[in-house]
């Protein structure tokens, strides 16, 4: 029994964990193992994967972005409307990554500087931004007009789709920035100990800012990809993607409580959210359930950084 509470509460028992998940679903669900699907589950978890990146830094630094499901779509409409506007793509992801990072550093300012909790802050900005994309929009989708735009997720390197490759690639960067750079140490002494961070030179505030405005930026990509791929700027797009990047994000490793995150544990986490995602839709389940299904997994995610959190402070 302990032997298996280790397996449950350890990095790499996640990964053996997910590795036997995903060889039942393999050997069980007709379709799943096909090039196609594995590309396609690969696909749906991109702006997830891309978003939860980031939040990694927010929640090991014992904050958290609600906002990102918004800054994403507000984006993804900026980027469209602006290429739109004038002719060029380069001036679309421009604005988009502007915008993204404002909302990033609007929200880093206020819950560094201003000291408001990042709770109340980030549903702030959530329910602001979404409304700005409504606003911008009329509350209707913007369609495309220059093709080009839509290669940004139709294109293909080796035969796998750009957006995965972007997202492969932010794992491999935020992956190094976190083990191996002084802002990722910093950004988990933080979590762990903010006064203590302070007192041995951490500048706090700024490290917070710098956090939710790459956050803001992630999120602008994310977007860009999102509207790419969905071949419109859709002002309700990514509606509750915060719940889905923080439940993968905790089903990782990642601690609530902040000091503890793992980049391997990370992408298990949205892949596990991928796959349940995909297993339901090829044994044609309907969409309510589905939100009973990723309900139940923000409830074991939380349920699980409970237990590891419990572990660590038996262990210290």
């Amino acid at each position: 029994m302990t032997s298996l509470k280790k397996l449950l509460l350890g990095e790499q028992g996640l990964v053996v964990i997910f590795a036997v998940a995903f060889a039942i679903v393999a050997l069980t669900v007709p379709n799943f193992l096909t090039e196609r699907n594995m590309l396609g589950l690969l696909q749906s978890v991109v702006t997830i994967g891309i978003v939860a990146c980031t939040m990694m830094f927010c929640l090991a630094s014992r904050d958290f972005d609600l906002s990102v499901g918004s800054t994403v779509a507000f984006s993804g409409m900026v980027a469209v409307m602006a290429s739109n506007a004038s002719g060029s793509i380069l001036v679309g992801l421009l604005a988009a990554l502007l915008c993204g990072g404002a909302v990033g550093l609007v929200n880093g300012v206020v819950i560094a500087r201003f000291r408001i909790n990042a709770l109340i802050t980030t549903l702030a900005t959530m329910q602001i931004v979404r409304g700005f994309a409504l606003i911008a929009s009329d509350g209707r989708a913007v369609g495309i007009n220059d093709p080009g735009f839509y290669q940004l997720a139709l294109s293909k390197f080796l035969g796998i789709p750009t957006p995965i490759w972007v997202m492969a690639f932010f794992f491999v960067l935020f992956g190094f920035v976190l083990n191996r750079t002084v802002f990722g140490k910093n950004t988990l002494a933080i979590g762990g100990n903010p006064e203590a961070s302070r007192l041995a030179g951490v500048n706090v505030a700024s490290m917070r800012i710098w956090i939710f405005t790459l956050q803001g930026l992630v999120c602008a990509v994310a977007g860009v990809l999102l509207a790419s791929r969905i071949t419109s700027g859709q002002p309700n797009a990514a509606t509750g993607l915060e719940l889905s990047v923080i439940s993968a994000c905790v089903l990782g490793g990642v601690s609530l409580a902040g000091g503890r995150a793992a980049m391997t544990g990370v992408i298990v986490g949205v892949l596990i959210m991928g796959i349940a995602e995909n297993v339901m839709n090829l044994l044609n389940i309907q969409a309510f359930y589905q939100y009973v299904v990723r309900g139940l997994i923000l409830l074991l995610a939380v349920l699980l950084d409970n237990l590891r959190s419990a572990a660590a402070g038996r262990r210290a």
